[in-house]
């Protein structure tokens, strides 16, 4: 069957598996602070000492909305909001700290948004002067930021590298001024060009660009030339995302544009092919899914020990048992739980500032949630996974398999009766195999639109 024709067979809503559960299958009661409590010191005792803990910050702040976006952010030109949010963060960050039967040694921080460069240099240094001053940096730690190529200034650039920062991401998305305006994210290469520029002169080790291929007015045309560009720049890492177009989820910034305006599934399809077909001709290697790397970062050494992770971060080069997650509408992963964190600004400033601990919604998982996560988590990030140990089998393992019976017939997996691998050219239906192991989504599959299109 044609390349074509499987895409249009496959091409169905599906999650991205950045969790399993999934969010919208988290219990539909939640779960008790006390639970949650008690799985975070579990993961914590397991796991501080040999691998350290994982970090991430929510800083909600942009000045302008894009309206490809699909994160949680606050709009706004104030920067009087920096102050007060920051230390919420930190008052929340102690009572976790509290908790803790030691002091934690962070491996992975991340600082994501929203836009973290909205917040100035000296706001930065007070966030992270204050995460340290209760805990310590492992002996090998990786920590990054998310920022804007439009407001990332030197001082930013410096002072997070001065803080122990070794890796950034910028958001380029398209280069072709008809989709910025379109997205309303306006910013030309060569802003892009010297914050990229002056990274590696301060001696940063990894540099990411983010870019996306679905979006409104774009054009095979367009990504062939933002990657050309992308070419001149040679980042580290490349992030090659799907525009997933979910507005009757994220609201108003989906809106401001017509779906006619999208280009079609065959030539998103297209778009995605031009542009790994370049990455690859210039040296960049394929990372899991929508990531791609140069075989001299990390990322790509971590993928190819069978180290490389996957969660709420996206990909990562390790993995950590414990990720907490600070700010408005985070998301913590105990390993044995989720918890995400109260939605607005005002409300989680509220909560954190009587003493609590802003929860909002989580999942407990049980002993198959468990055993299906690290199955679907071996198929995000290696592409195969084993049931050859008696741990990794569970009663409807059987059942799991006759779903993949059509995908193996059309050569996008291969199943054994130990496990199963996907071949390099299915890689694009990673999504699909995954889902025949999501028993949630296959007892109680939704009534609405809840998840973006598979391929």
């Amino acid at each position: 069957m044609s390349t074509d024709k499987l895409i249009q067979k496959y091409n169905i809503p599906g999650p991205r598996y950045t969790s399993y559960p999934t969010v919208p299958y988290w219990n539909a009661e939640g779960i008790n602070i006390e639970d949650w409590k008690r799985t975070l010191v579990r993961a914590f005792n397991e796991s501080n000492s040999t691998e350290g803990i994982s970090l991430y910050i929510h800083l909600p702040f942009c000045e302008n909305l894009c309206t490809f976006c699909g994160c949680h952010k606050r709009i706004t030109k104030r920067h009087e909001v920096e102050e007060p949010y920051i230390d919420t963060v930190l008052k929340e960050w102690a009572l976790y700290c509290d908790l803790l039967p030691t002091k934690p040694e962070i491996k992975e921080l991340h600082l994501g948004g929203g836009t973290p460069t909205f917040f100035s240099p000296d706001s930065l240094k007070k966030l992270i002067d204050g995460i340290f001053a209760l805990a310590t940096r492992s002996e090998e730690y990786e920590y990054s930021y998310e920022g804007h190529p439009n407001n990332t200034t030197k001082a930013h650039l410096q002072t997070l590298f001065d803080l122990g920062f070794n890796r950034n991401s910028f958001g380029v998305q398209d280069y072709d001024p008809k989709v910025q305006k379109t997205i309303n994210r306006i910013q030309s290469f060569e802003a892009v060009e010297d914050v990229t520029k002056f990274s590696r002169d301060i001696g940063y080790t990894s540099v990411s660009h983010d870019l996306i291929f679905g979006l409104p007015h774009q054009t095979e045309q367009s990504i062939i030339s933002t990657i050309e560009k992308t070419k001149l720049l040679k980042p580290d890492r490349i992030a090659f995302y799907s525009y997933a177009h979910v507005p009757w989820i994220k609201g108003v910034g989906q809106r401001g544009y017509d779906e006619a305006d999208l280009p079609s599934a065959d030539l998103k399809r297209k778009m995605y092919e031009t542009g790994k077909k370049m990455l690859y001709d210039i040296g960049y290697r394929e990372i899991g899914m929508d990531h791609f790397a140069l075989e001299s970062d990390n990322l790509y050494t971590s993928m190819t020990e069978k180290k490389l992770h996957r969660n709420f971060m996206g990909y990562t080069a390790g993995k950590t048992k414990l990720m907490i997650g600070l700010g408005m509408s985070s998301i913590s992963d105990s390993w044995y739980s989720f918890a995400q964190n109260v939605k607005t600004v005002e409300e989680y400033q509220e909560v954190v500032n009587k003493g609590e601990i802003p929860l909002l919604r989580g999942h407990l998982l049980s002993d198959e949630d468990l055993i299906i996560r690290e199955h679907i988590l071996n198929i995000m990030c290696h592409f195969e996974t084993s049931w050859a140990e008696d741990r990794m089998k569970f009663p409807e393992l059987d059942t799991c398999i006759e779903k993949l019976e059509e995908m193996a017939k059309d050569g996008l997996v291969e199943i054994t009766s130990t496990g199963l691998k996907l071949p390099e050219t299915a890689r694009p239906f990673v999504r699909n195999v995954c889902m025949a192991f999501d028993l949630h989504l296959s007892r109680k599959a939704p009534n609405t639109r809840v998840f973006s299109m598979t391929i």
